[in-house]
């Protein structure tokens, strides 16, 4: 069995997701998640990647097989790039308005090479759409009071719109108090517990919702595919990823069904989906045999597999057999290029939202 760390370097968010088990005969077991919801990246252990799925098209025939690709790519990165632009032209209109322009602070905790890459990567998106960054670095031995005192601080500045804390956070930290320590109306990662309360209910609207689930309902929008009526099947319950995606299908009115860690028939259960959303970390895990013709699939998988032929040993794939899936689904989100790209564009539309709610600005 193999235990897959799933890494978004688009995301404030390290995660770990849940565990299966691959049988000989490609059946998928998933077992119960256990551990700590954010851990270190698999990246830095490349003899990790001999444990991961067989080859994608591998035990799986059947006659759509034999046809050449036809699905539609799901462009995230094109998509995003609109949006930032569409961003940028807010920003400044904003800025000729009332001589405002958002700010976005991130406070980083320890040396983390992966953590500080990601706080770098939303500095230049920030800087691409002319929102202001504010970057907090301290110490892996910085004490929890620090963290709080400068949350504190970016609370009350009103220069500042949006707070994002790095995770993870170093074991002597609690990361529960640090992140309910961020104002709500400032939480434009959209973790605070009455952002994700408000989106679990009717008639109540979240300030802001996570901004990788956000990226994939847009992407869904954007491409002008109808969610309403439609089955959908979320494969994986994070807090990060998997429940708010659930929540959003159903605000949209799709009939949504979660596959997880006690769920039997995973495999019976997806195929009945119109619209599929995967965030497991587990690569090529969704075969063509799991997908309805005709489906939309949203894939939130990001995994290293081994690859001789890459100058880096690996390359990144999904959750999904994308080579499959392009011979039976209606459309598909490539990996890399698909939904990573949205994260960082859905964070600079809430640290807008944040900013035009802040002045009363439409």
């Amino acid at each position: 069995m193999a235990s897959m760390i799933f890494t978004d370097p688009s995301s404030s968010v390290t995660a770990r997701l849940l565990p299966f088990t691959r049988f000989s005969n490609s059946v998928v077991s998933l077992r119960r998640f256990v551990g700590p919801l954010h851990v270190g990246p698999l990246l830095t252990f490349p003899r990790t990647l001999s444990l991961l799925s067989p080859p994608c098209s591998s035990r799986f025939i059947i006659a759509a097989m034999a046809t050449e690709p036809s699905a539609k790519v799901i462009d995230g990165k094109s998509v995003a790039k609109q949006i930032r632009e569409e961003i940028s032209a807010h920003v400044s209109k904003m800025k000729d308005a009332i001589g405002v322009v958002p700010g976005l602070a991130v406070i980083l905790v320890g040396d983390r090479k992966d953590s500080a890459t990601y706080v770098r990567n939303k500095k230049k998106a920030c800087e691409s759409v002319g929102i202001n960054s504010f970057e907090v670095h301290l110490p892996d031995d910085a004490s929890e009071q620090e963290v709080l005192k400068f949350i504190s601080d970016f609370n009350h500045d009103p220069s500042v719109h949006g707070i994002l804390v790095q995770l993870p956070l170093p074991s002597h930290m609690n990361e529960q108090n640090i992140l309910n320590a961020v104002m709500i109306e400032k939480d434009v990662d959209g973790f605070h517990p009455l952002n994700i309360g408000r989106l679990a209910m009717r008639g109540r609207e979240p300030l802001f919702v996570p901004c990788t689930p956000k990226g994939c309902i847009e992407l869904l929008h954007r491409y002008g595919f109808d969610i309403k009526g439609k089955r959908a099947v979320v494969i994986g319950r994070s807090n990060i990823v998997g429940m708010p995606a659930a929540l959003l299908l159903q605000r949209e009115d799709a009939t949504v069904s979660i596959v997880h860690s006690r769920t039997k028939n995973p495999e019976e259960i997806t195929r009945q989906a119109d619209i599929i959303v995967s965030a497991v970390g587990q690569p090529n895990m969704v075969r063509g045999s799991w997908i309805k013709p005709g489906a939309v699939i949203i894939d939130v998988g990001i995994n290293p597999v081994e690859d001789a032929s890459s100058p880096r040993g690996y390359r990144l794939v999904g959750d999904v057999c994308y080579e499959e899936a392009c011979k039976i689904a209606a459309a598909v989100t490539p990996v890399p290029g698909g939904v990573g790209p949205m994260t960082i564009a859905m964070l600079l539309s809430n640290t807008l939202s944040s900013a035009k709610r802040a002045y009363n600005l439409k």
